[in-house]
């Protein structure tokens, strides 16, 4: 197989946690969340692992400095998660294979889920794999739109979703495996053209699907992968979760 990159965002500040540590530093049952997204990166055998930083990047590259082996990218400006990916072109433009891309603030992250991804990826390399989990309350979240023979068709935000497309329980939690050309490509036709004016991630999949490109949505995703943290509240409930489980497989 191709050799695998995987990309960590981790430039957001955490505004909603009320504190001014850069949000994967956050402790989650001791260590900072971002380490436990690195230690899955490395279990399944990524090869280059390009963390990309912006706020209080120093405090991101002291705490992770003693991982051998990591790249860092800073993102000097927080434009959105599709901007993130956009300062990685350099690292990223001589790779065919594929791109692993997550959330650093993910620490529920688990290696069989991304192994599931990648392995479906080998098998059958797609523009985009998306790795998506069923929630029985997805407010919020994007939903996964299927077509009538079951594929995906495109990712609706909780703001734009019909009271019908609501009641859909499949979302996307950013796990995503691209084909790296096929990414660098995409990144060009998205388009800040939103109330944030960011550059989404989420925006990806529908451009390559409608360049006529494969894209994939796989439900393989634990429930303990749907536990985000934006808030000092969800902090709690995934560090229960995480000491209920005994840690992360």
């Amino acid at each position: 197989m191709d050799k695998k990159i995987g990309l960590v965002m981790a430039a957001g500040k955490g505004t909603r946690m009320k504190s001014d540590l850069p949000k994967v530093l956050f402790p989650v049952c001791g260590r900072p969340m971002v380490e436990y997204v690195l230690d899955v990166l490395e279990e399944v055998g990524v090869d280059r692992i390009v963390v990309i930083v912006g706020y209080r990047a120093e405090l991101v590259r002291e705490a992770l400095r003693t991982r051998t082996g990591l790249e860092f990218v800073e993102q000097t400006e927080q434009l959105g998660t599709g901007h993130a990916v956009m300062v990685c072109r350099d690292h990223l433009k001589e790779h065919e294979g594929p791109v692993f891309v997550i959330a650093g603030d993910s620490p529920m992250i688990q290696a069989d889920s991304v192994r599931a991804l990648l392995e479906d990826y080998e098998r059958k390399p797609a523009a985009c794999i998306l790795g998506t989990a069923h929630k029985d309350e997805p407010f919020g979240l994007g939903r996964i739109v299927r077509s009538a023979d079951g594929q995906f068709s495109g990712i609706v935000e909780e703001r734009d979703a019909t009271e019908e497309q609501r009641q859909i329980t499949e979302v996307n939690m950013s796990y995503y495996v691209f084909r790296c050309p096929d990414l660098l490509g995409a990144l060009e036709e998205i388009r800040p053209d939103n109330c944030q004016g960011e550059y989404y991630i989420t925006d990806v999949p529908g451009v390559l699907l409608k360049e006529g490109k494969a894209v994939r949505a796989l439900p393989v995703l634990k429930p303990c992968e749907v536990l985000s943290i934006n808030t000092v509240d969800e902090l709690k409930t995934v560090e229960a979760a995480m000491q209920e489980a005994g840690g992360v497989e």
